[in-house]
């Protein structure tokens, strides 16, 4: 399934994407032969009660990574190891060693001909054919690895057979309709992804960089960086666990500082202040990051629940909302983070939250009950005991898991929901009406993204592990509704 996708913007990533230097299996084999977490698990009960979280050695942190890095490197290699035995023991056949010694006695093995003789160059040998075809395929490959300025990049966190990584895709789309896709590189992850955000904070130092950031099943909020081929470890880790012990038959967990407890469910990058993060976590928190310091700077309890979405205003970056399990919604200032500054009451299990990207005051929460409501902060109290919804829509038919609002043409919205259809809204004077509906045949949906690059471009993943990349100009009702703000003619959708 892909249950996370997100765009990155043109000319964002390197042209031509480096090749890391991945630790041998050898090594890190050899890391974990040196019993450091079978020695960590006989320290005396009386130590094991007075250890702090802060205390944990780092080189445990180090060791969780390896072992990650091992069962990926081993999944990657199972299938290829799988192949290359078929393959040696389908050339023994035709060697046939069992006739070994039935060789025929007049047969000179090393005959002098053509094989004897020697060519200072490929270019002077009459024999070798196709001299040139080895420079082709290396003009072939490095132009596959190029990413062009105009080229789109979509990222899908995606898990298939057990296996969870994450697949960049390339869109090139010519502007005459025909349109190409093809997955660039991939990056084994150790845990199942449940969200993404793309940042482009330079970790590394200068104006800007390519990462993006990892919310999984596991407390650790991984950080990679996209413009690294191969790689086997996250550039940075947030929180996560540093050490797993066995205490009376009983497993004892330390976790990293200041760490999420349960799953981190969803990620907010925040575009004005570039260096902040925040995250909603299973464990009912929302934590606020310093992804240059790898910190956490804050952390709030505002929800009695699991906490499922985090959204940052772009007009006021302070304003931060969090969407929970408890059926409430719950808007912060930044500069006084521990204060409800509005809380808003919902109808179920809040899915999914964003910010109108055209007005400073609104945003539109999704729920599991397939409804989505609009709310204006400027109305209601700080209680929610006078909350009133800007318009409530019975969107689909369960739960709407996904939303998007397209960033050029105000008022249009997205809806993804796990009744396997995509619907397109048009919100104008906050009576919304559906102006376009589409089954992908992608499975039930679990994530859909407008490109800020293609306004009219929707990313859509779902159950059947399929992207597919909608382009709305092909429906009437958006050419009708919309057609000052479409640049371009009618494209047909693309899938992969």
């Amino acid at each position: 399934m892909i249950s996370a996708v997100c765009w990155v913007p043109k000319g964002a990533s390197k042209v031509v994407p480096l090749v890391a230097e991945p630790p041998s299996k050898e090594e890190i084999e050899e890391v974990l032969r040196t019993g450091v977490l079978e020695r960590k698990g006989d320290i005396d009960e009386e130590e094991d009660e007075c250890m702090d979280v802060d205390d944990a050695p780092e080189v445990l942190d180090e060791v969780s990574i390896a072992r990650a890095a091992t069962k990926a490197l081993n999944q990657v290699q199972a299938g290829r190891e799988s192949r290359d035995l078929q393959a040696v023991s389908v050339g023994i056949e035709e060697l046939n060693m069992d006739a070994y010694d039935d060789e025929d006695d007049g047969i000179e093995l090393f005959a002098s001909g053509i094989g004897d003789t020697y060519y200072p160059s490929n270019d002077m040998d009459p024999y070798l054919q196709n001299k040139g075809d080895d420079e082709d395929d290396d003009d072939d490959e490095i132009e596959d690895m190029t990413i062009k300025p105009t080229d789109s990049v979509i990222v899908c966190a995606r898990n298939e057979d057990e296996v969870s990584h994450l697949e960049v895709w390339i869109f090139e789309d010519s502007g005459d309709g025909d349109s190409n896709m093809y997955v660039h590189h991939d990056v084994i992850l150790p845990a199942f992804p449940l969200c993404t955000a793309w940042l482009d904070c330079n970790l590394k130092g200068g104006d800007k960089g390519n990462f993006l950031a990892v919310g999984s099943l596991e407390p650790a909020i991984e950080i990679w960086d996209l413009d690294l081929i191969d790689e086997v470890q996250p550039f940075l880790v947030l929180g996560g666990v540093s050490n797993k012990k066995k205490k009376n038959k009983k497993k004892s967990v330390i976790y990293r500082k200041d760490s999420h407890k349960d799953s981190v469910l969803g990620l907010a990058w925040n575009k004005e202040v570039r260096n902040v993060l925040a995250s909603a976590s299973a464990d009912k928190s929302v934590k606020i990051w310093d992804v240059v310091t790898g910190k956490c700077v804050a952390t709030t309890a505002h929800h009695s629940d699991k906490v499922q979405s985090v959204a940052w205003n772009r007009f006021s970056p302070e304003l931060l909302l969090s969407g929970s399990f408890d059926r409430s919604v719950v808007m912060v200032d930044g500069r006084s983070i521990n204060e409800v500054s509005k809380k808003w009451p919902v109808m179920a299990d809040v899915e999914g939250l964003a910010w109108d990207p055209h007005a400073d005051h609104s945003f539109v929460v999704s729920q599991e009950n397939g409804v989505v409501q609009g709310f204006d902060i400027r109305i209601g109290s700080s209680d929610g005991s006078s909350f009133k919804p800007v318009f409530t829509l019975h969107a689909h038919d369960k739960a709407v898991s996904s939303i998007s609002y397209n960033p050029c043409r105000p008022n249009l919205l997205a809806t993804g929901s796990t009744d396997k259809t995509v619907k397109l809204w048009d919100l104008s004077n906050s009576q919304p009406s559906c102006v376009a509906s589409t089954k992908p045949k992608a499975g039930s949906i679990f994530s859909i993204a407008f490109s800020e690059d293609n306004p009219f471009l929707l990313a859509v993943g779902g159950h059947k592990g399929k992207l597919k990349i909608w382009d709305v100009t092909s429906e009437p009702g958006i050419a009708r509704s919309f057609e000052k703000y479409i640049n371009k003619g009618e494209g047909p959708a693309t899938s992969a």
